[in-house]
C-alpha cells in the first residue's frame, strides 16, 4: 500500500510539471500587442540587438503584422534587405497594418514624383535621404 502511494505521488509530479512546461511554452508563443513589439524594434536599432531581431522574427513568423512592419522599417536602410524589407511591408499592409501602408505609399508616391523606375529605388533615395536629415 505504501509503494502505491509513493508511485502516485511521483506520477502526480511528473504530471504537474509537464502541465507547467507545457503552459509556459504556450505562454511564449503568444504574441505581445504592438507597444511591445514597437519597444523591441527600437532595442534592435540600437547597436544592432540581434537577441531583439530575432524575437521580432519569431513574431512576424506567428504573424504578427506589426512586427512585420517594423522589420521592414529597420531593413529598409540596408541595401541587401531591401527586397526582404518591401515584402514584409506588403505583407503587413494586407494583414490591415495602417502604419505599413502609410509606409508603402509613401513609396510608391516618392516613385511618381521622383520619376523612378520601381519601389525599390525609391526605397534607397529615402534611405539616402534619411541618412542626410541625421546630420
Amino acid at each position: 500500500m505504501e509503494l502505491f502511494n509513493k508511485s502516485g505521488v511521483l506520477v502526480a509530479t511528473v504530471l504537474v510539471s509537464v502541465g507547467i512546461l507545457i503552459g509556459v511554452q504556450a505562454k511564449d508563443d503568444m504574441v505581445p500587442p504592438a507597444p511591445v513589439i514597437e519597444a523591441t524594434a527600437l532595442q534592435m536599432n540600437k547597436n544592432g540587438n540581434i537577441a531583439a531581431e530575432r524575437r521580432l522574427r519569431e513574431w512576424a513568423e506567428q504573424g504578427s503584422a506589426v512586427a512585420r512592419r517594423e522589420l521592414a522599417r529597420q531593413y529598409l536602410s540596408d541595401a541587401a534587405r531591401r527586397d526582404e524589407a518591401l515584402k514584409l511591408f506588403e505583407e503587413a499592409a494586407s494583414a490591415g497594418d495602417s502604419q505599413a501602408v502609410m509606409h508603402l505609399s509613401e513609396l510608391h508616391r516618392e516613385i511618381r514624383e521622383a520619376g523612378l523606375g520601381s519601389i525599390k529605388e525609391a526605397a534607397a533615395t529615402r534611405t539616402a535621404a534619411n541618412s542626410w536629415n541625421r546630420y
